[in-house]
């Protein structure tokens, strides 16, 4: 059932009279009117989105809301977005929402009444129930790198708790038994972590709470991560480093060398997602790598087949990651806490 329909059963009038109240022709006694106005209140329906679906008419727009477009990785994303819509004879619309609140609720209402044709949602929303409310309107979306089960509706995004999970391992394997992680307020970074605290059961490695960090992604952040370390003592600092995005790991990186220590001789470190950055840093970075380019095209092309349809496909695409192993990780041979005194 759509939006206009939704409305015609509630206020129990016909499809006809719910068109004429919004579009404001006709006759019709005042307290029909006003019943008809009452249910979309109740409903939360935007008068631009009834007018839209009454006339069957398309934008030939997509909304894209990302958590931070000075993130590589949502730019690169966001350039795969758009050629493969342009490819389709779609265009979009891009809000960059920097993880706040207001800003979420502001864009996707403005995208609302620009009357975009769906939603591809990569922001984890501080308020659910905003997205929630798509859903039932029955508004097509699809959530880009967040595999967040209590949504329903599609998804497109990597595994994220295999390649948490590879990280650590690969960090074990070299014979890192202390290993930190600084990961964002993001559903894809709690599963990252819960890779990360797996592979430890695996290994039979304590997984220590202190080494365990949450942030927003940004250099500032993963050089903070290093200061908040070494205020710990020597012994309990760990040999290795798993940053869940490669800001934080380049500001890992950059913290550790304005200690005095040497990459990856003194700290190895990965870090998840493989953009432009992983290539920028000396030695390069070992990083978990997801198929930018692959799950940019995806998510359009979902979108667009349930705009068509008129239905939510509600799958499930998950990409596996893939380890890439470059210069910031080694054989542990010497701990950091043989030359932080």
């Amino acid at each position: 059932m759509g939006v206009v329909q939704d409305v015609a059963k509630k206020a129990d009038v016909s499809i006809a009279t719910v068109s004429k109240v919004i579009n404001n022709t006709g006759r019709m006694r005042e307290p029909t009117r006003q019943r008809v106005l009452n249910t979309i209140k109740q409903l939360n329906f935007h008068p631009s989105v009834m007018a839209s679906a009454l006339t069957g008419k398309r934008t030939k727009i997509l909304g894209l809301l990302v958590q931070d477009i000075s993130n590589p990785l949502f730019s690169e994303m966001a350039r795969a977005i758009e050629d493969r819509a342009h490819e389709q004879g779609m265009n979009v619309m891009m809000c960059s929402t920097d993880n706040n609140a207001e800003k979420e609720k502001k864009y996707l209402e403005l995208l609302k009444r620009k009357q975009v044709d769906g939603f591809i949602i990569g922001s984890s929303f501080h308020d659910k129930n905003v997205i929630k409310e798509l859903i039932d309107h029955k508004i097509p979306l699809v959530l880009l790198t967040q595999n967040d089960s209590s949504l329903d509706v599609s998804k497109v995004s990597v595994d994220d708790f295999k390649g948490g999970y590879d990280a650590a391992s690969h960090l074990f394997f070299n014979g890192h038994h202390k290993i930190g992680i600084i990961a964002q307020h993001a559903h894809s970074s709690s599963l990252r972590i819960k890779g990360y605290r797996a592979a430890h059961e695996v290994y039979e490695v304590e997984c220590k709470k202190e080494y365990i960090y949450r942030t927003t992604a940004s250099i500032s952040n993963g050089k903070a991560y290093v200061e908040k370390l070494f205020s710990q003592k020597a012994t309990a600092l760990p040999t290795a480093i798993f940053a869940c995005n490669e800001q934080l790991a380049i500001g890992v990186i950059q913290g550790a060398k304005e200690k005095g220590l040497e990459i990856p001789k003194d700290l190895s470190v990965v870090g998840f997602d493989n953009t432009i950055l992983a290539t920028t840093t000396v030695p390069g970075l070992t990083t978990v790598s997801q198929p930018i380019e692959m799950i940019g095209k995806k998510v359009v092309d979902v979108l667009i087949q349930e705009i068509e349809e008129g239905k939510s496909l509600k799958e499930r695409i998950l990409y596996t990651p893939e380890l890439i192993v470059r210069g910031t990780t080694s054989v542990l041979k010497e701990s950091i806490k043989d030359i932080s005194s």
